[in-house]
């Protein structure tokens, strides 16, 4: 039976806070009784006869555990309210209370709240009804999801025709009739070259001298995309392949509709499946390529330039252990974790640095009802500053005391303490003392809005009874906050998400990733925008003295952006969640703290038009993946609602005033959210809620709770007792 461990440590880990926010799951096959093992089973049972229907697990696994350790006791009976029947305070308390109870009780002894954070089919993916697999598990199927699914399987040992509803065999029909392997974009010709099922020779070029020859260009690359290009240069200019076995020699004949030694591997390096194409080379970027191809790559493979090749091989290794060691070997995200691991190993399979690669892969996997999975890179911070304003929200503070201090202690153990090491601006890192990162403290990597939401709890704990949560941050610590958040405004006023906006937009016409959409450059987000000036407008209500100019320009700017980017219909794009029922919210919240109201701003007048528009009869709103992917807002199939997306609705309409015109549409709302609440106090899991790179969603199992939560507390608070 898989258990979920929390903040322990092992060997060759290294932790900057006694590994606080660590979560990973071990086996243990004497764990559990035989109730609890029959459980775990049913569950499973159940998500796979439903997995079509309902694709996204509802992380049952952890829930069972942690609500077994940490149990409520009795909970008020759930509240069912009429179409007509009035909304009083004591259903809203009963179901306010029920909600925080059954949370609080899947709070782990650190303070933080684990949960899934997955959902790209890439990581680690499962089946479609047509025989493929998709990139995520909302979309259609792909060659890069079908492809590596297929390896995988027949790796662990399935055969030609196994695996369950003959899994292996009709993903290798789809792949075949959807013109085999050849047809795999750019990061899976990568992994099939290194497994050998591929060549070299088929792949544009990721030459590792991009970092040498053209150093002030690479540093102003999207992070997440310099440290996936890092790794690969260093393994695509050494060119390395794995043992060529007879499983890989068997894969060859398998996954290709001509013989593998007849392919032109030239016309390959730009084939890619018409279900993969999301974002198609412009043909600039195809002349780079071919360019490098035909004429660079000869070269530098040749003496007397192979010499710089193996200086740019150098250079590149030494940014992957940088990011290593400044992330306590988590790096970014997973993606970059297992590159960087697999170059550790190819440097030097012996090195300590593979050893503790090796030991933090836990940190990445996640079990629940639907099998084992990779994370993203956890989102244990994220979820905690949501959950702590979420039941601030409620008026109930006093009752949940526990739950609060617990996670206040996490809060302050989880912030960043100092910068990366070294001459961090020559390894093209930006500033981190006084950050939050999406996930823990070791994680290390700065991010604007988890800094800027953890500023805002810290502030508001610092307004609270010591002997209910616990001593407050010193000010010195928020000052650091501060300084960070400033640091990433960029000229236009807005906020990336990492680093400074530093490239120009064209670069992105170089974006090789043909699935993705803005991944070469950092670029700013109306979600982490909306955050930073909430965060200095409160700010500057507790320390009005503190850099007054600087925050009062910041928050002006940033203002102005916000405003300047609302779409004709009142919307806002979400990058980071789905998808203009997201982005409106964050939106909302920035104009709103700044001192917007609906009476003198237009801009949150069209915002409550656009959310009252999109309301559907049952009172919800519900938003589909489409959006993000097509740039225009799309209903759920069958116009279901979402409560997550609900919840974001209603917290924008009751925020920007919405109750002092009509508060109608905000009843209806809040009437479907405590309808559907569950016995336990739970609240189902429904589609997929968030998203990044425009094309790929995410999994926040956490958000079915925080976010009812926080706009029935926000209801009971602004409109009922208004």
């Amino acid at each position: 039976m898989w258990k979920l461990k929390i903040a322990e440590d092992g060997d060759f880990l290294t932790t900057t806070n006694g590994h606080i926010g660590r979560q990973h799951w071990e086996f243990d096959p004497n764990a559990g009784t035989a109730e609890e093992r029959q459980a775990v089973e049913r569950v499973r049972e159940e998500f796979k006869l439903n997995r079509f229907r309902v694709k996204q697990s509802a992380d049952l696994l952890m829930r069972m555990q942690l609500t077994k350790e940490n149990p409520t006791g009795m909970i008020p009976s759930a509240v069912k309210l009429k179409e007509s029947e009035e909304i009083t305070e004591e259903a809203v308390k009963t179901t306010l209370t029920r909600s925080i109870s059954f949370y609080s009780s899947i709070q782990a002894h650190d303070g933080h709240w684990p949960a899934e954070s997955a959902g790209p089919l890439f990581f680690m993916p499962p089946l479609n009804e047509d025989g493929g697999w998709g990139l995520h598990i909302e979309g259609h199927s792909t060659m890069f999801g079908s492809a590596l699914s297929y390896i995988c399987l027949r790796l662990l040992g399935e055969g030609p025709e196994g695996g369950e509803d003959k899994a292996v065999s009709r993903g290798r029909k789809w792949i075949l009739s959807h013109g085999g392997l050849v047809g795999i974009p750019s990061w899976g010709k990568f992994w099939v070259s290194v497994l050998g099922l591929y060549e070299w020779s088929g792949c544009n070029p990721f030459p590792p001298e991009f970092w040498l020859m053209w150093c002030y260009a690479s540093g102003k690359m999207l992070c997440y995309c310099r440290l996936v290009y890092m790794p690969m240069s260093y393994l695509y200019g050494k060119r390395f392949v794995g043992p060529i076995t007879a499983l890989i020699q068997t894969l060859r004949g398998e996954l290709y509709n001509e013989s593998y030694h007849k392919i032109n591997w030239n016309a390959a390096r730009n084939t890619v499946a018409k279900e993969d194409l999301y974002y198609p080379h412009p043909l600039v970027q195809d002349l780079t390529w071919g360019f490098l191809h035909h004429f660079a790559e000869p070269l530098l493979t040749r003496w007397p330039f192979s010499k710089v090749r193996e200086k740019a091989l150098r250079v590149a290794m030494e940014h992957v252990h940088y990011e290593d060691e400044n992330s306590r070997y988590l790096c970014i995200g997973c993606v970059e974790k297992v590159l960087c691991l697999m170059a550790c190993w190819v440097e030097n399979p012996n090195s300590e640095a593979y050893q503790r690669h090796l030991t933090r892969l836990p940190d990445y996997y996640w079990v629940a009802e639907d099998g084992l999975k990779m994370q993203t890179f956890g989102c244990q911070t994220w979820d905690a500053v949501f959950a702590i304003q979420a039941i601030m929200s409620s008026n109930l503070s006093n009752e949940y005391g526990p739950t609060l201090r617990k996670a206040h202690d996490f809060l302050k153990a989880s912030q960043v303490r100092e910068n990366p090491s070294g001459d961090f601006k020559a390894m093209y890192r930006h500033i981190s003392k006084g950050a939050w990162t999406f996930s823990a403290q070791d994680h290390g990597w700065q991010v604007s809005d988890c800094t800027a939401e953890g500023l805002k709890c810290a502030l508001l704990f610092s307004q609270m009874p010591v002997e209910l949560v616990g001593e407050p941050m010193g000010k010195e610590q928020l000052f650091d906050a501060v300084n960070v958040i400033l640091s990433l405004q960029s000229n236009n006023g807005g906020f990336p998400a990492w680093e400074q906006q530093r490239a120009f937009q064209w670069l992105e016409k170089f974006n090789p990733t043909e699935f993705f959409e803005d991944t070469l450059i950092e670029r700013e987000y109306i979600e982490c925008s909306g955050s930073a000036i909430q965060s200095l407008a409160m700010f500057r209500k507790h320390y009005p003295t503190h850099r007054r100019k600087e925050i009062d320009l910041a928050i002006a700017r940033g203002v102005h952006y916000i405003e300047q980017t609302q779409n004709p219909d009142g919307s806002w794009y979400g990058c980071w969640g789905i998808c203009y029922t997201y982005g409106t919210w964050f939106a909302v919240e920035g104009l709103v703290s700044c001192g917007r109201s609906y009476t003198n701003s237009p801009a949150l007048r069209k915002a409550c038009q656009f959310l009252l528009s999109k309301q559907l009869p049952c009172g919800g709103w519900g938003e589909s993946y489409l959006s993000s992917q097509n740039k225009v807002y799309t209903n759920l199939e069958g116009g279901r609602p979402n409560l997550v997306q609900t919840a974001w609705a209603l917290l924008s309409l009751i925020d920007a005033g919405q109750a002092n015109v009509d508060p109608t549409p905000i009843h209806e709302g809040i009437r479907l959210l405590i309808n559907y609440q569950m016995e336990d106090g739970d609240f189902p899991q429904q589609e997929i809620t968030g998203v990044f790179m425009r094309n790929c969603t995410l999994n926040y199992s956490s958000y079915r709770n925080i976010f009812p939560i926080w706009a029935l507390g926000e209801y009971r608070r602004c409109v009922l007792y208004a």
